[in-house]
């Protein structure tokens, strides 16, 4: 198994690499994904949240509304630990789930929103970092996700400046490109993480051999 740590600024296009990568044969486990699953309607992580920011954060339906709490905890360094304080534990055990079922082979891709902010590269074999430059990823947040450019900012503020990024990166992939060129650049990745994967697998399976 080659386990590789995927992450990039928030409109650097780090879902369409994954998604990409996925395509080839990837085993993804998005922590985006996971981390709206432990704060579902009747989950602990909702029961701790509200605990920590009120009712407030509440939707009518008593599901978490995710603007108002992005609202108060990307413009709070502070707040945002409280909520990475209740989040990154739930998401890590149900990830670590996910890696455990993978094959001996696989490619497994963590996407890691925050990976660089939590210092967390040496739990992986590779760092991917999808990068673009900031003027593209303020572009992509109002023109595509329709946020003002005062809540992208925020946004974008409140992460790991693009040089921590990169500091941290095995692998790095250019996104101020078409889609056309993205597809071939992660093309060109994915058969190198595919060849370590192979090996890593083969070296497994030699040493359990070789312990009997």
């Amino acid at each position: 198994m080659l386990k590789v740590g995927l992450t990039g600024g928030i409109g650097a296009g780090k879902s369409e690499v994954s998604r990409l990568l996925v395509e080839h044969g990837a085993v993804l486990i998005d922590a985006d994904r996971i981390a709206r699953e432990v704060v579902a309607p009747g989950t602990p992580g909702l029961a701790a949240v509200v605990e920590a920011f009120g009712t407030d954060v509440l939707a009518p339906d008593g599901s978490l509304d995710r603007p108002k709490l992005g609202s108060i905890v990307f413009t709070d360094p502070d707040e945002l630990a409280v909520l990475n304080s209740i989040v990154h534990p739930l998401v890590g055990a149900r990830s670590r789930e996910l890696e455990t079922a993978a094959a001996a082979d696989a490619v497994v891709i963590d996407d890691v929103p925050l990976l660089a902010e939590n210092g967390l590269a040496p739990l992986y074999d590779l760092v991917v970092v999808v990068d673009a430059r900031p003027e593209t990823q303020l572009d992509r947040l109002v023109r595509l996700r329709g946020m003002t450019e005062q809540d992208a900012r925020a946004r974008m503020a409140a992460q790991a400046t693009r040089e921590k990024r990169l500091a941290i990166a095995d692998v790095v992939i250019d996104n101020d490109v078409p889609l056309e060129e993205l597809e071939r650049r992660v093309g060109d990745v994915w058969v190198d993480l595919a060849r370590r994967a192979h090996q890593s697998g083969k070296s497994r399976n030699s040493g359990r051999r070789r312990g009997r």
